[in-house]
């Protein structure tokens, strides 16, 4: 089993709620920095200040683009993550375009990543979120293949704000498709230590949470990313 020590370096803590605050941020990345955190996950507008919280600590900044529904066109996903990239984010989660997927305009989806890809590449890592629970079993499969295709770094299951986040089965259904060519995020309702370490032995290597200090200090929690 994966210690708390250990378990700290596969969390990207997250604050993507609407109404978060300057100093919300700050402490979110205060409490990254002394809990060594893979990184903090924030929407676009906070990059900069987060950025400058957490220079030179080793903590990396991750934003959220074309958060949460993943519908705005790929001009628009291209540009918000061209701006992230500028205040400092080292890190692109970016939605795909789920009725798009759903309407069979696979091409589309995969140019939409690829836009994004383009904008990332020499630059910050990208992780593709795919809402896995809005899709049916080959429509996972299709959207897998989109990411892979299009030069992703990371699938990812969830942005957490949909119906339902990330799973075991989704987990082990990404890495069997990726194989160790791609990075998978778990997201959504990974609240205790046995919720992190299932989704790592399913594949994971990155888990995306609100809760990641109580987590680690071992305290389950009911609610949140």
């Amino acid at each position: 089993m994966t210690t708390s020590r250990d378990l700290a370096s596969y969390i990207d803590n997250t604050l993507l709620k609407p109404d978060a605050t300057a100093s919300d941020i700050k402490h979110l990345c205060e409490e990254s920095i002394t809990n060594k955190f893979k990184a903090v996950c924030v929407n676009s507008s906070w990059v900069k200040l987060a950025a400058d919280t957490v220079k030179g600590s080793g903590v990396t900044v991750c934003s959220v683009i074309g958060f949460p529904l993943g519908a705005g066109t790929s001009e628009s996903k291209a540009c918000e993550a061209e701006s992230a990239i500028k205040n400092g984010a080292g890190e692109i989660d970016m939605v795909i375009n789920v009725g798009a997927l759903k309407s069979g305009m696979v091409d589309y989806v995969r140019d939409d990543i690829a836009a994004v890809v383009k904008a990332c590449k020499g630059k910050a890592l990208l992780k593709v979120i795919l809402e896995m629970c809005l899709l049916t079993e080959d429509e996972k499969k299709t959207a897998i293949k989109a990411a892979m295709d299009a030069g992703a770094d990371f699938v990812k299951t969830s942005t957490g704000f949909s119906t339902g986040g990330a799973t075991v089965e989704d987990v082990k259904l990404m890495r069997s498709m990726v194989g160790d060519t791609m990075g998978v995020k778990a997201a959504g309702g990974v609240r205790s230590i046995d919720d992190a370490n299932a989704v790592i032995d399913a594949g994971a290597s990155r888990i995306g949470t609100s809760n990641g200090v109580k987590i680690i200090a071992g305290q389950a929690v009911t609610s949140g990313y």
